[in-house]
């Protein structure tokens, strides 16, 4: 997996009841585009932005952000 700051992360919800998760990558720690990611999460309930390391598993899609 590789990813840029900007890009998406979704989580996709692998059970009945489970939605999808989105976050957006603030920052990559990892070598050549890899995890770790410091990710803030759209669903977050607080309402200060909190931005989170994140080790993304197999149930992990990046959807790159467009070009311009």
């Amino acid at each position: 997996m590789k990813a840029k700051v900007g890009d998406r992360l979704v989580i996709r919800g692998h059970a009945v009841g489970r939605q999808e998760r989105t976050a957006t990558i603030v920052e990559v720690r990892g070598d050549d585009g890899g995890p770790p990611y410091v990710v803030h999460w759209h669903d977050d309930p607080n309402d200060v932005p909190q931005d989170h390391l994140f080790y993304p598993g197999s149930d992990a899609d990046v959807e790159h952000e467009a070009s311009t």
